[in-house]
């Protein structure tokens, strides 16, 4: 029987739905304020329309303990677009470039963008999570990203 497991996390963001939607849309963007803390990222490949999507690389600036998916140091990822729905809602597949099959699969990203007073509040929801995901980590992983979406964001409304 395959588990379900959805990994949440959310935050208000003080900038409105359209400037968080393009951050979402625009590749600098993503590489600035995509990596959780720890990390840093850049995108090999970029499409950002339905049915496009992009490349990253993911690099821990400590890989002690070899915590990387494709690499003892890196997590590279290909995403694809599979829903764009200015300014409210991206939804993308994830799929980690690994040898372990508890890393295989593809993981959909749901982000919700809703106006809410004079910001924007932002939920992410990971579905079908590869179980060597560990869920906490995740979790917290998703909220550090969404941390720098805001910093990010918020710094040029």
């Amino acid at each position: 029987m395959k588990r379900t497991r959805a990994d949440r996390a959310g935050r208000y963001i003080t900038a409105p739905p359209a400037a968080v939607y393009r951050a979402l849309l625009d590749r600098e963007s993503l590489e600035t304020w995509l990596p959780p803390d720890g990390m840093r990222g850049r995108i090999e490949r970029w499409d950002p329309r339905p049915g496009g999507g992009f490349r990253m690389v993911l690099t821990y600036l400590d890989p002690t303990g070899g915590p990387g998916k494709s690499s003892d140091s890196t997590d590279v990822v290909d995403v694809g677009f599979a829903e764009l729905v200015p300014p409210g809602r991206v939804v993308q597949r994830a799929v980690f470039e690994a040898g372990d099959p508890a890393y295989a699969g593809t993981m959909t990203m749901t982000w919700e963008i809703v106006a809410a007073g004079a910001g924007t509040e932002v939920t992410v929801t990971a579905t079908d999570v590869p179980p060597g995901i560990d869920q906490s980590a995740h979790e917290a992983g998703i909220a550090s990203s969404l941390a720098n979406l805001a910093a990010y964001v918020e710094g040029r409304s």
